[in-house]
């Protein structure tokens, strides 16, 4: 199947590996995790977590129990969790699994007590964020006494934001709950978190984004490698007149004679319209623009100044942080959107 595909993404594992290198010594004495979920965030799950086991990682993360069971074994001495914590159709699989579920909410600590006493999970606090997690007020309850809790964790809301007033909030409320409430490990501190310095840490962070070439706060540029690089096949080089036109719309007119190539990537595989007049291919390290509208299968370059043909194989520039200024996309839609239509290589 992969000789029929028309779309690449190559993969450097040197570069994930430092960057998850470089995550963990920036943690401290910190334990540094893998947020691999959404499918190692575009990149294929279970090729990340191969190349981080090897780099030493053993703690990760899902969302659910899908994705978990998508994942398969596990590196020996690796541990998984999943972020979105279980409801009663997933006990079976739980049970199964033996990964940790993360508990959210009152409900979901009361079903895993009946279900699976002495079982080890994970528990959320809510600190600020008012997303997943239970309150601060119903740790306090006596809520969770009887668990096994592995790793109290909460998330930070703002900490890709410089100097935020709920980053020292949530911290604060976080250093009170680990002394209130017995856990073998504690967690705050996502990809942007790990920057904010080791008080932080604690004894696990959770990286995500900056794992796969993300660019969050000033203290990781020039640190944090580009781990995705999309390729993509010419389908047809079209010679334009002045005065044509390109795509739906006709947004785009030739101001003089010149020659635009046909590329097998659109809105579908998450090159979305937002590309258009932004976006380039590359002939090596000349960038050829895009011209005219994305379509949902194809996008038209500019190659006046190669010598581009058919079936040839150009770059698209994938710079997360650089092309979410020029997109408005987040870099993490930039990954995740990606889709099933490109070959996955890793180097």
């Amino acid at each position: 199947m992969d000789a029929m595909r028309a779309l690449r993404l190559n993969l450097d594992s040197a570069a994930l590996a430092a960057n998850w290198r470089w995550l963990e010594q920036q943690g401290g004495r910190a334990a540094c995790g893998a947020a691999v979920k959404a499918d190692g965030y575009g990149l294929g799950a279970r090729g990340v977590v191969e190349r981080l086991a090897e780099a030493g990682c053993r703690d990760f993360f899902v969302a659910t129990w899908d994705e978990a069971v998508r994942l398969g074994p596990l590196p020996e001495g690796a541990s998984l969790a999943v972020l979105h914590g279980v409801r009663e159709p997933d006990l079976p699989i739980a049970a199964s699994l033996g990964a940790r579920p993360v508990l959210n909410s009152v409900e979901q600590v009361l079903l895993w007590k009946s279900a699976a006493a002495g079982e080890p999970c994970d528990v959320m606090i809510d600190t600020g964020m008012n997303r997943l997690g239970i309150t601060p007020e119903e740790s306090r309850t006596g809520l969770l006494d009887g668990l096994e809790i592995d790793t109290l964790m909460s998330h930070l809301a703002c900490a890709d934001e410089p100097g935020h007033a709920l980053n020292e909030q949530q911290l604060f409320t976080f250093r009170g709950l680990r002394g209130a409430i017995p856990a073998r490990r504690y967690s705050l501190a996502n990809s942007a978190g790990i920057c904010l310095g080791a008080r932080y840490s604690f004894n696990l962070t959770r990286p995500g984004i900056s794992l796969y070439g993300g660019v969050q706060r000033a203290e990781a540029e020039g640190q944090i490698a580009q781990v995705v690089r999309p390729e993509v096949e010419v389908l047809q080089v079209r010679t334009l007149p002045e005065g044509a036109t390109v795509g739906y719309g006709a947004t785009f007119t030739a101001q003089q004679p010149m020659r635009i190539a046909i590329l097998n990537i659109g809105y579908a595989d998450g090159y979305l319209r937002a590309f258009g007049g932004k976006g380039a291919a590359l002939a090596g390290d000349l960038a050829c623009p895009v011209v005219g509208r994305v379509s949902m299968d194809l996008i038209a370059v500019d190659v006046s100044a190669t010598d581009v043909r058919a079936g040839d194989w150009l770059g698209i520039d994938y710079d997360l942080a650089r092309m979410s200024l020029a997109t408005g996309l987040t870099q993490y839609e930039l990954l995740t959107l990606l889709g099933d239509r490109y070959e996955r290589r890793w180097a």
